[in-house]
């Protein structure tokens, strides 16, 4: 790896905002999949 180095940092940053959305929306839906269950799971 010492001998081979290159600077894309427009790759890298697009790898950064496609990791960023993915852990964006799936937090959004875990935590609405967490509050259907909570609505319809849970005793009333």
């Amino acid at each position: 790896m010492a001998g081979h180095q290159t600077n894309d940092i427009a790759a890298h940053e697009a790898t950064y905002a496609s990791f960023l959305a993915l852990a964006k929306w799936g937090t959004v839906t875990v935590v609405v999949v967490l509050c259907l269950m909570g609505i319809f799971l849970l005793p009333h």
